[in-house]
């Protein structure tokens, strides 16, 4: 099963030191400057109760609406699924508390958008949960069986899901209705668009988490952790669906392609303009709280992309007998190195290959793309009928590739008017919904069991 639709986690956590402060520096505490300490608080706090690392709050009372040590659990075990790395004992304490807060805004969005008599069917949420589980080549009753093996349940895989449906409701109603933009600002858009083709532009991931002075360095702290547990090899999208607080969320944190005017921020565009394909950096900080960014790849604004190029390449191969001395599979691999050296062409490939003992493999349909990136640059460097260097080993048998055909994509066309003015209207919505959500948190009535 894809893991990328089961998960939302990873866990603030922030250990408070005890120490007693002399009174001339809880008086330097104070003469502090404002903006640097908008509280006034002393740098070495006296805490007059010993926080226990130990005890963590399992659950919540989110006004009125009970939020159980069963919902914690079956949600956290969503997210270990998709995690291919493991977790210790101290990184999973810091995952609860963070699905707690999960979940305790996915209940502040229900609540919110009952409030507003929006209300999700449960044949909507069926229906949802129905495509979840085709997208994964399952059938329903299947994915409920694989929930359950991994320790969670259909029951909280359904919750997320209302919870995304309700709150993009309720956004759609009370948030978006709101927003506008004008075709000034979209021609605009459209005309720095043109100005810079050829330049780059990029296919980006991101996961936001809000911060406010208060938690900045609780917030700051999960993020690197997120980082860590990407760079472990956990899913980038399960963690999106999870933990981000932008509108990407819903699709696994994927902003598409776009360009560096885009992202509205100096210090974002210089960040990006030099990440590569691939590469994943944050936590930055930004106004409101950190970003954290994938590159997933780059191209070159309103120009064709060489790499969407179709191919039709010939591979030759030959393979070793385990058994030859390493005399005799050196001669072969010499014969097959001359052999490639001296063809005429993609028509002669496959007499020398049957002089050879080679096998041929001819694929008319490819996509530069599609090739391993270390071969993407050479094989579209060749001209027709020229071969790769051979690669591979005795092992796997040695190889090589003949351009025999390629057809040039078409210029790319870039995103029309609809497309800009709706990319522009969810970056607002979503600037938004973060203010909204803030103000559901401020106003709600949470106890802790």
């Amino acid at each position: 099963m894809n893991a990328n639709i089961v998960s939302k986690l990873l866990g603030l956590s922030a250990a408070m030191a005890l120490a007693s402060t002399a009174s001339g520096a809880q008086a330097q505490d104070q003469d502090a400057a404002p903006e640097a300490n908008p509280l006034g608080l002393p740098q070495q706090p006296t805490l007059l109760a010993d926080p226990d690392p130990n005890v963590r709050r399992a659950t919540a009372v989110v006004n009125g609406h009970v939020i159980t040590g069963t919902d914690l659990d079956q949600r956290v075990a969503l997210l270990l699924n998709a995690n291919q790395a493991e977790i210790s004992g101290e990184e999973l304490q810091r995952v609860r508390a963070q699905v707690l807060r999960n979940l305790i805004d996915e209940t502040l969005q229900i609540q919110a958008a009952e409030a507003d008599e929006i209300v999700i069917s449960d044949a909507e949420v069926d229906q949802t949960f129905a495509r979840v589980a085709a997208q994964n080549n399952q059938r329903v009753e299947d994915m409920e069986a694989y929930l359950a093996q991994v320790g969670s349940s259909a029951a909280s895989l359904k919750r997320q899901i209302r919870g995304e449906l309700a709150w993009q409701r309720l956004l759609r109603q009370k948030v978006a209705f709101f927003v506008n933009v004008s075709a000034e600002e979209v021609n605009e858009m459209m005309e720095r668009l043109e100005a810079s083709k050829g330049t780059d532009e990029y296919w980006l991931w991101e996961i936001f988490l809000s911060a406010t002075p208060e938690n900045e360095a609780a917030v700051e702290a999960n993020a690197a952790k997120i980082i860590e547990q990407l760079r472990q090899g956990a899913s980038f999208a399960a963690y999106a669906r999870q933990f981000s607080e932008a509108s990407t969320a819903a699709v696994g944190g994927d902003l598409d392609w776009i360009h560096l005017a885009q992202l509205g921020d100096p210090q974002l565009e210089s960040v990006v303009s030099q990440m590569q394909a691939g590469q994943l950096v944050g936590p930055i900080k930004i106004p409101g709280g950190y970003w954290i960014v994938y590159l997933r790849d780059k191209r070159q604004v309103l120009m064709a992309d060489p790499r969407d190029a179709l191919l039709s390449l010939k591979q030759i191969q030959i393979t070793f007998d385990p058994a030859a001395s390493i005399e005799q599979n050196q001669a072969k691999l010499q014969g097959f190195t001359t052999g490639i050296g001296s063809l005429k062409g993609c028509g002669s490939v496959e007499e020398m290959a049957a002089a050879l003992g080679a096998n041929v493999v001819t694929n008319d349909q490819i996509r530069a793309r599609a090739l391993p990136e270390q071969l993407q640059e050479i094989v579209l460097n060749l001209q027709i009928g020229e071969t790769t260097p051979p690669f591979g080993s005795v092992e796997e048998g040695v190889r090589v590739l003949m351009l025999c055909g390629r057809d040039d994509p078409e210029t790319a066309s870039g995103p029309d008017f609809d497309e800009l003015m709706a990319q522009i209207e969810d970056e607002r919505i979503n600037k938004a919904a973060q203010r909204y959500l803030r103000d559901l948190r401020n106003d709600a009535y949470i106890e802790y069991n």
